[in-house]
């Protein structure tokens, strides 16, 4: 095998590692500049974890009413490397799954849609909510509805690739979980005008964001390992 190449897919790998821990950084950085307001309530100060979206951090205009630069600067930069960080990943991730037609079968329809939402979470970043809330609750709703299709490609192709270990899939189905709980909420939970409904809402998003970047953060370490197997490039 051509090691400029598994360079490469070693270097996205990483880089892929790199996309969950700044988004976890500059997210959390984009908090504290925020300066108030909620869905359901623009009198509140700062930014609630419980009560405030993610994406209310990457609005041009707090829902107090003012200027939100800094934090929708450190939210856009966050998002988009983090979706560009996803699409290099499912560019080099089904290399790891050639054994059989089924498995590449598999790969290339979870890698597909994974591109699709990573361009999702881009387009999130540079719509924000205040500018343009159908076309960023649109970018939202693909985004994590075709992640789930992409958990239940990959949990397959890992169960039936035995050059790959299971508890990668099981990463997968766990999250899958959480993911399928959270898109009920989404489209049939509380409405979000309500104080009740944002925590419950707001709550929701953060259980299944920080577990998608932990659970990418596994996969991509993961496959980064894998990579650097002698008998995995003994068999590639």
């Amino acid at each position: 095998m051509d090691r400029n190449t598994r360079s490469w897919r070693s270097t996205v790998f990483l880089l892929a590692v790199v996309g969950c821990v700044q988004f976890i950084a500059l997210t959390t950085a984009a908090m504290f500049p925020y300066p108030g307001g909620t869905h359901s309530d623009n009198s509140t100060i700062g930014y609630s974890f419980w009560n405030n979206f993610f994406s209310d951090l990457g609005r041009t205009t707090a829902h107090s009413g003012d200027s939100n630069t800094p934090s929708m600067i450190l939210f856009v930069i966050a998002l988009s490397l983090g979706g560009v960080a996803l699409l290099l990943f499912f560019m080099a991730i089904p290399h790891h799954f050639r054994q059989t037609s089924t498995i590449s079968r598999l790969s290339t329809i979870g890698s597909i849609v994974g591109v699709v939402s990573a361009v999702s979470y881009i387009g999130i970043a540079s719509v924000p909510a205040d500018v343009n809330q159908t076309l960023h609750r649109l970018f939202v709703d693909v985004a994590f509805s075709s992640f789930l299709l992409v958990v239940a490609c990959y949990s397959i192709a890992i169960f039936k690739n035995r050059n790959y270990p299971n508890r990668y899939a099981f990463v997968y189905l766990g999250f899958a979980f959480i993911l399928a709980v959270y898109l009920w909420l989404l489209f049939a939970g509380p409405d979000p005008d309500t104080s009740s409904g944002v925590r419950i809402q707001a709550t929701g998003q953060k259980i299944v964001v920080y577990s998608a970047i932990l659970c990418m953060f596994i996969q991509a370490y993961g496959a980064f390992q894998i990579e650097r197997l002698p008998e995995f490039s003994a068999s590639t």
